[in-house]
């Protein structure tokens, strides 16, 4: 079984910082990648950044040059800092892991619970 934790998130001012945390725990052979997830109220839930376990990363357009994403692989653990808010980046934050529990299962997706970000004055 498989568990990913998530901490952070809350309300901030336009402008402000976050930062999100989540940490994978249970039995895990190997660890693809990591990542964030959002969906805002009446939308369908898009990638946020990912971080594979060689180093890569990725970002949607929209957080480009305000979020940066980091990855330990070792320890399961992934973060995601969040500059410059602005109030579209309100939403639910979902952290994702892509990843194997045993050579002979296929690759899965896990998800966290979910944590709020609001960004409103």
């Amino acid at each position: 079984q498989v568990q990913l934790v998530e901490s952070g998130g809350g309300l901030v001012q336009p402008g402000g910082s976050l930062s999100l945390s989540c940490v994978a725990s249970g039995t895990i052979f190997r660890s693809n990648a990591m990542g964030w997830y959002r969906q805002a109220p009446g939308k369908e839930r898009e990638l946020v950044a990912t971080v594979t376990s060689s180093g890569g990363t990725y970002y949607t357009d929209s957080v480009k040059g305000r979020f940066t994403i980091s990855g330990d692989n070792a320890k399961k653990t992934v973060t995601l800092q969040m500059n410059s808010l602005k109030p579209e980046d309100t939403a639910v934050y979902y952290c994702n892991a892509n990843l194997r529990t045993s050579w002979a299962v296929s690759n899965y997706d896990y998800w966290g619970q979910g944590t709020q970000v609001t960004v409103s004055s």
